[in-house]
């Protein structure tokens, strides 16, 4: 097996964890367990979604071991494709044609992206001073999209997470090819970096779950937008990775980009479910109130629709005593 198809079933391996983690993560999201680190540190679920996370960054990890950042970024769209309709599944519901549409958009816009992306197996790594610019780049940009205290800034906080992963996973490639090709794993460089990995990895997840209380579909389509566009960047312009086919690659990049974007806005005009907590309703033993027309200030018989317990008066007994009833002569009304 040649390092490309290795690298591709190894992602292909990663999306479904990354998928799985991605739904239990939205679910804590919009049951509002994730409101405080307490409540998550004290949720299985939440724990069993942190286990699934570092199951995928593990393969992960192992398949920029064997393929270039922008191979291997882009096919974390495969996530996208397994995670709306496990959402929707999850959810007791069917996945929405609009959701569909922007997933199958982001889907190919982002395999538009990967065709000139296939490359050799990645060589050159990221020095010290490197890493720590990427680093010190990238929490800055973070810091500006979440600084903003906007109880709609879902989609921020997820390009926030597609930031951080994108620079977990470039300094991922730089601690797996300096170990694999016999260099020291506890050198300082090596170390240092892997610190750094684990810090932008938990951050990215802690955004991605800050990211799924407005719903799955689009923060998820942006964290997989955002983290191959600025994976790619960094390979590009750090490792000296390129686009293969020339101009006619960069075309195909710049068309799998606007479609990708297309995906990402169709899923968001997607409704986001109602929370748990919101769906009020009264209980069933609840009386209804009375309807309009059996308001009033005298005793009237009940119509048919507002009959009670009480006792109902017979149709005879109301004609008898209608029948009964003396009669007016016109003149003394007149006086």
């Amino acid at each position: 097996m040649n390092a490309t198809l290795l690298a591709v079933c190894l992602c292909l391996a990663s999306a479904v964890a990354y998928a799985a983690a991605a739904v239990a993560q939205e679910r804590l999201a919009r049951a509002a367990v994730a409101r405080s680190a307490r409540a998550l540190l004290g949720s299985g679920a939440w724990w069993w979604s942190a286990g699934l996370n570092a199951a995928a960054a593990l393969l992960h990890a192992a398949a920029l071991r064997y393929g270039p950042l922008t191979l291997v970024q882009p096919l974390g769209a495969l996530t996208l494709v397994a995670a709306v309709p496990l959402g929707a599944r999850g959810a007791g519901r069917r996945v929405a044609g609009t959701e569909w549409r922007g997933t199958l958009a982001t889907v190919a816009g982002l395999g538009l992206l990967l065709l000139p992306a296939s490359g050799p197996a990645p060589d050159d790594t990221l020095t010290l001073a490197e890493a720590l610019a990427v680093s010190g780049a990238t929490a800055a940009v973070i810091l500006m999209l979440t600084a903003v205290k906007d109880p709609r800034s879902g989609l921020r906080h997820a390009t926030a997470s597609g930031l951080a992963s994108a620079a977990a996973s470039a300094l991922t490639q730089t601690v797996a090819v300096a170990g694999g090709r016999g260099g020291s794993l506890f050198s300082f460089r090596v170390v240092a970096v892997a610190g750094l990995v684990v810090v932008f990895a938990v951050g990215g997840m802690l955004l991605s779950q800050r990211a799924y209380r407005g719903g799955l579909g689009a923060p998820l389509a942006v964290v997989n937008l955002a983290n191959p566009l600025a994976a790619a960047a960094i390979g590009m312009v750090l490792l000296g990775e390129r686009l293969q086919g020339g101009a006619a690659g960069v075309l195909l990049a710049v068309a799998g980009a606007l479609a990708a974007v297309r995906g990402v806005l169709l899923l968001t005009r997607t409704p986001a479910a109602p929370r748990p907590a919101d769906a009020s309703a009264l209980p069933a033993s609840a009386p209804a109130a009375a309807p309009a027309s059996c308001a009033g200030t005298g005793p009237a018989v009940p119509p048919a629709s507002c009959a009670g317990t009480g006792p109902a008066v017979p149709p005879t007994a109301v004609a008898e005593a209608g029948a009964a009833a003396p009669t007016v002569p016109a003149d003394r009304v007149a006086a």
